[in-house]
């Protein structure tokens, strides 16, 4: 039988594509216009939403491609000819999806991963949210790349997010060389323009040295809109030492954002906080401006109570980040939203309820 196929046309890898809009369509219940590849970028979407291993991620982020790859008409081939499960990078699973959707109907493994796992709620704090300060693409250890962050931040309402790779130092991160930034910024210039009026701001996750220092070159980190400098090593330094490591690292001019300020991990075997003065550290980001963040990922959840209590006292200012490896993650703000509001705190306390604009214009 012959299957009308509805897929999306062939796009650019390193250049704006389609917005992967189905994540908020078919939550609204508009069924009818789903392809093939975005629907198993959906379950993807969902699956690393819901925290789900890798590998189940990684299945279905292999059959979209191999349906791209395929391009509409040899995927039309492939289902007439019965041969769709040959494919490399296609299984049973996801064949099913794939002729669902090539059908233009709902696959039932999506609205079933959809009814399991509701959407959290836009109200509140995480409705002033629009943006994410930390975000990670497969230029260092994420695992998609650029484009597919921005599309899948754009489908869930943000304005902007900033892409926050790692410095050079975090070598098992594939942190990025000065060279690598410098070609990363290009990037980023060519997915804006196609974007527009959604925008990609230019940052890094920059490593704070032993002594304080900032792990990239200071013109490159002046040319950046985000700066998230956070601990990453020697996170059992003694107390006094990693005081003055992280203040000093605040008040570097460049520092927009401390990142999970303890180094803690609550998930797994775990991993304790590093010591230090928190009065002393906040304190210094209060004076520096420098915001303190409030780190969604459920295995870290960084600060912990106490000590976002003890930023908050110290009127420090805030930016809740979902430090998203994958575009899943990128819906887990509403943790941190749920943290701060329990402390009062409000929007103009965080960062990332400004724009764009707003965010490039006050480096």
């Amino acid at each position: 039988m012959t299957t009308e196929l509805r897929v999306a046309p062939q796009r650019r890898p390193a250049g704006p594509r389609r917005p992967l809009a189905s994540h908020n369509r078919l939550r609204a219940g508009e069924e009818e216009d789903v392809d093939p590849e975005p629907a198993l970028r959906a379950i993807a979407f969902e699956l690393e939403r819901a925290g789900a291993p890798t590998y189940r991620v990684r299945a279905f982020r292999r059959a979209a491609q191999a349906v791209r790859d395929l391009g509409p008409a040899g995927l039309r081939g492939r289902l007439e000819a019965g041969t769709l499960r040959a494919v490399a990078g296609i299984g049973p699973v996801t064949a099913e999806v794939i002729e669902q959707a090539g059908r233009g109907e709902q696959p039932a493994y999506l609205a079933r991963l959809r009814s399991e796992n509701p959407p959290s709620g836009r109200d509140g704090l995480r409705a002033a949210l629009r943006g994410d300060c930390h975000v990670h693409s497969d230029w260092s250890d994420g695992g998609s790349p650029p484009w597919e962050m921005a599309e899948a931040a754009r489908a869930l309402g943000h304005e902007w997010i900033a892409l926050t790779d790692h410095s050079p130092r975090l070598t098992v991160a594939r942190g990025l060389s000065a060279e690598r930034l410098a070609d990363q910024l290009g990037l980023i210039s060519k997915l804006n323009a196609g974007l527009a009026p959604f925008r990609v701001l230019t940052g890094i996750e920059v490593d704070i040295l032993d002594d304080g220092a900032l792990d990239q070159r200071e013109d490159l980190l002046g040319a950046l809109d985000v700066v998230v400098a956070s601990v990453h090593s020697r996170l059992r330094m003694p107390r006094e030492q990693m005081t003055e490591r992280m203040v000093a690292a605040v008040r570097n001019p460049q520092v927009d954002v401390l990142g999970h300020c303890t180094g803690r991990m609550i998930a797994g075997r775990g991993r304790p906080e590093s010591d230090f003065d928190a009065d002393a550290v906040f304190a210094a980001c209060a004076e520096s401006g420098v915001a303190v963040e409030i780190n969604c990922r459920p295995e870290r959840q960084d600060p912990p109570e106490r000590l976002l209590r003890a930023a908050a006292a110290a009127g420090c200012l805030f930016a809740i980040d979902t430090d998203a490896h994958a575009p899943g993650q990128l819906d887990w703000l509403g943790s941190g939203c749920a943290r701060a509001s329990e402390l009062g705190i409000g929007p103009d306390r965080v960062i990332n309820s400004r724009s764009a604009a707003a965010m490039a214009a006050g480096r």
